[in-house]
């Protein structure tokens, strides 16, 4: 009944909403004398804030239209060039003429970067994605909102998520990069090994993990520790709902997004009350810069999409309370996954030193299970001074963390000698 109620609230609040649009309109119009006043700036921001926090946020656009590469703009589009109900796989194809204008080469590795499946769009990744665009012929899943999948179309669970990384490659074709994004780290390494044992053609050429649960007995965190704690039925029984009308998904049992977000915003409750404090006085002084910033992060964090029961669940005893993988246990489609098959794919870890959600070694955990990985295609990074988010967006990101991955990814394509693909876009 929860998301039920979830959604009574958000309709029931529609006539606040519309005043606080109209109230917007009206103290910000500059036909209104008061408007410039401290009390008419005031009046603004109070509607803008409070339309801001209530109303809803749908995925957002990616907004990559163009990307800068050394100061020259690359156009790029977007392609869909394949998909399941459950998700797109999204290529940014980058303009030939614009390429070599900006003196870039216009063959490059392919990368798919496999975003987290985990409460937010792909679109998180943004930042992630356009410094990949600048060197790479740049792929990215785009996970879809389970609420929007009818229960005809069947399940979606954490071995369905192993196969589509696996499609997804193929789909590619060669041996592209893959670089996984936090919760993608289990799943991909898993879809790696068994591509390995069976010498799949398509088989990556390189991994990398970024911030990635790999073995989250390590460094534990307050997000493994709540999952170490609850039984699993406590997960079963308080996490998931079921799907109301009017959305395709009706009668779906799935983990809802807006308690995905609940339960991060609350972990760092201080700092966004702060953050929206200081949005509402950014408005009132009229602070572009300020406001502009904020919207431009809430728009995106506040844009949440749901999983089905089964995955969530599954990542749940899978990954943070049996650890099935890092204890070398895992079995898919009735076979163990053996990490010791990996020979041949290069193998780089990221980590944050301030890493609230994924502490440190969690990730470089990846390392000791995969003990045939040459030591020539091995990478182990920690970036000081960053948390979660700042190991894959942001300036350090920019300008420590992806000059390593793009110079490791370019090591390994030289070793794996397949040969690089075009732009591709006139």
């Amino acid at each position: 009944m929860l998301y039920a109620f979830h959604e009574l609230a958000y309709q029931s609040a529609l006539p606040w909403r519309i005043g606080a649009q109209m109230a917007r309109q009206f103290w910000s119009s500059p036909l209104n004398p008061a408007s410039d006043t401290a009390i008419g700036r005031t009046a603004y921001a109070s509607a803008e804030l409070f339309e801001s926090v209530t109303r809803r946020y749908g995925k957002p656009d990616w907004r990559l239209e163009t990307i800068h590469a050394d100061g020259h703009p690359i156009r790029t589009t977007e392609q869909v060039i394949w998909q399941s109900p459950w998700c797109r796989l999204v290529r940014f194809a980058r303009n030939i003429g614009d390429l070599k204008r900006a003196g870039k080469p216009v063959a490059a590795p392919a990368v798919l970067i496999v975003a987290p499946l985990s409460g937010h769009y792909a679109t998180l990744l943004r930042g992630t994605v356009e410094a990949f665009l600048q060197d790479h012929d740049v792929y990215v899943t785009d996970w879809i909102n389970a609420r929007q999948v009818p229960v005809l179309e069947g399940r979606f669970d954490f071995f369905d998520y192993i196969d589509h990384v696996r499609l997804m490659l193929a789909e590619i074709g060669g041996r592209a990069h893959v670089v996984g994004v936090c919760q993608p780290g289990p799943p991909v390494l898993a879809a790696g090994a068994v591509m390995a044992e069976d010498n799949d053609p398509n088989r990556p050429a390189s991994m990398t993990f970024m911030g990635s649960p790999i073995d989250a007995r390590l460094s534990p965190t307050v997000t493994n520790q709540l999952a170490e704690e609850k039984p699993f039925t406590w997960f079963r029984s308080n996490m998931i709902h079921t799907v109301p009308l009017p959305y395709p998904g009706f009668g779906r049992n799935v983990y809802p997004g807006f308690v995905q977000l609940y339960s991060f915003m609350s972990m760092n409750e201080e700092r966004h009350r702060d953050a929206h404090w200081d949005y509402f006085n950014s408005l009132i002084h009229g602070d572009g810069d300020g406001v502009d910033k904020h919207e431009e992060f809430y728009d995106e964090y506040l844009s949440v999409l749901d999983l089905t029961e089964e995955f969530y669940l599954q990542t749940i005893d899978i990954v943070f309370q049996q650890h099935l993988l890092a204890r070398g246990l895992l079995e898919h489609r009735g076979r163990r996954v053996d990490l010791t098959k990996i020979t041949d794919i290069g193998l780089m870890t990221v980590e944050g030193e301030k890493d609230d959600i994924s502490g440190v070694g969690q990730t470089q955990a990846a390392h000791g299970l995969c003990p045939n990985v040459p030591e020539n295609q091995r990478v182990l990074y920690v970036q000081p001074g960053v948390g979660h988010y700042g190991v894959f967006n942001g300036r350090r990101f920019r300008d420590e963390i992806y000059p390593r991955v793009r110079d490791f990814i370019a090591q390994n394509e030289a070793i794996s000698g397949v040969p690089q693909r075009s732009a591709a876009a006139a």
